[in-house]
């Protein structure tokens, strides 16, 4: 089992619990659309899973390791290697050349692999770009970059947020076309928030979630 969340609740101060008693399970290798209603729970089961932020009740496992027990240098420990996120709005950092944010991450972790980042541009189209900023990028190339960036560490599960919300029709499939690809190649598990049904209906399977639980 790659990820298993269990019964995880999760209540922002002064409000109603956004997820309650949530349950979900991804296998190696499984993608797994996340749907539902704007403030249904999606992005915040997605930050927890990323250990970015912390529930309050329940447990999640990614990968072997209990969030739960984890302070914060081990969530970022675990964030430059088993997991790897790729955001709505890129997240690219704008001073450094599309070279240095598709090696970033995997620098950092210490996993740096010259073959593998190549084969990862050559795949994503980026070979071209290589020299340039972020400024200088169209909205598509700039998410294939972000996508790069976090399967540069070859992650055991890869968490997407609307990868494709910022990303009009023709770039957002082929955007999406390239995430499915590599996601395969590598092996890694997918677990994708998303509001649009095309999408979901190009993974392995679906779940939605409805009034903070899974229907």
């Amino acid at each position: 089992m790659l990820l298993n969340v269990e019964t995880v609740s999760k209540t922002y101060p002064g409000g109603r619990p956004v997820l309650d008693r949530v349950s979900l399970r991804l296998e190696h290798g499984e993608t797994v659309a996340l749907t539902g209603e704007s403030g249904s729970g999606k992005s915040t089961l997605l930050n927890l899973v990323g250990a970015l932020d912390q529930f309050d009740s329940g447990e999640i496992t990614v990968a072997g390791t209990a969030l739960s027990g984890l302070d914060e240098r081990g969530r970022a420990a675990l964030r430059r290697g088993s997991l790897a996120v790729v955001f709505q709005q890129f997240n690219l950092i704008p001073s450094l050349s599309v070279e240095q944010n598709l090696a970033f991450h995997a620098r950092l972790s210490g996993q740096s692999d010259a073959a593998w980042l190549s084969h990862l541009t050559d795949r994503l189209g980026l070979s071209a770009l290589l020299a340039r900023f972020p400024e200088q990028l169209s909205g598509g190339q700039q998410q294939r970059v972000a996508i790069g960036r976090a399967l540069a560490v070859r992650p055991a599960l890869l968490l997407a947020d609307e990868p494709t919300g910022n990303l009009d029709e023709v770039a957002s499939a082929a955007v999406l076309d390239l995430m499915l690809g590599l996601v395969a190649e590598t092996g890694c598990g997918l677990l994708l928030v998303t509001h649009s049904d095309a999408i979901a209906a190009r993974l392995d399977r679906r779940a939605h979630l409805s009034g903070g639980q899974l229907a």
